[in-house]
């Protein structure tokens, strides 16, 4: 089950230009930055009240993050859902038709297992599912 907007990701080109952006943006100083290198990214994470904001940077040129930005250049990324069961709304999704980027959930930033699906079939949105990791 779908529990709210866990963040929106935006891709940027610099993270530190961008971090002094939104700093000044939000007037909130990023809470967290990590690099996720099975991704290829830098992030930062801003919020808001109940809202986060994550900026992602490329690590190498053959990141999604990397070839997304030249295609399309800097701005939203994706949309995160937090689910309650990764893994069952994954077999939801995918029986209804949707296509998952991965099969399996894999370790995404900020302590979350997370898939993504096709844009494709959402609308040309990229949208990513996020359950938080139990260890």
């Amino acid at each position: 089950m779908f529990t709210n907007v866990e963040h929106i990701g935006i891709a940027v080109r610099d993270i530190t230009a961008s971090n002094n952006l939104f700093t000044k943006l939000l007037n909130v100083a990023p809470y967290k930055s990590e690099t996720v290198a099975s991704e290829g990214v830098t992030t930062s994470f801003f919020r808001v009240n109940e809202t986060k904001i994550e900026l992602l940077e490329a690590t190498n040129s053959d990141s999604p993050i990397a070839k997304f930005l030249e295609k399309k250049g800097e701005g939203i990324h994706h949309i995160a859902f937090e689910v309650d069961d990764i893994q069952a709304e994954m077999d939801r999704l995918k029986a209804e038709g949707f296509t998952l980027l991965n099969e399996t959930p894999k370790r995404g930033a900020d302590n979350k297992l997370v898939c993504f699906l096709h844009p494709k079939g959402t609308n040309s949105v990229l949208v990513e599912l996020c359950q938080e990791r139990k260890e």
